[in-house]
């Protein structure tokens, strides 16, 4: 997807900060950040949304949730508590229509959500 932001973040097209990368995803700090600490971690082939998610990609996105709780841990945020969010949708404000868990932490969440 030629017009995708975080596809041309991935190409190396856009510059990034990134704090993680292997064959499936790539992490990054949000130029606009949420919390002291806002990654946003992403797969490396696009996909739109969780509703447009195939059966296939149950291991991917089992891995964007797994590489999250480790960037916790390097991060420092992980023993004080963390929040992942996936919006999907204009309802959630999904921005970019690129799959991505932002990984908020490092003070209390403005909005508790039980």
């Amino acid at each position: 997807m030629t017009d995708c932001i975080f596809c041309k973040i991935l190409k190396g097209d856009i510059p990034s900060t990134n704090v993680f990368r292997d064959e499936q995803v790539t992490a990054f700090r949000d130029i606009n950040p949420a919390a002291p600490t806002h990654i946003l971690i992403v797969p490396n082939r696009h996909i739109d949304g969780v509703d447009t998610l195939a059966n296939e990609d149950e291991p991917l996105i089992g891995h964007l949730v797994n590489v999250a709780g480790q960037i916790a841990v390097q991060e420092g945020i992980a023993e004080d508590g963390y929040r992942l969010i996936i919006n999907t949708g204009a309802n959630a404000d999904q921005t970019i229509l690129h799959i991505h868990v932002h990984l908020l932490g490092g003070a209390r969440m403005k909005y508790p959500m039980g």
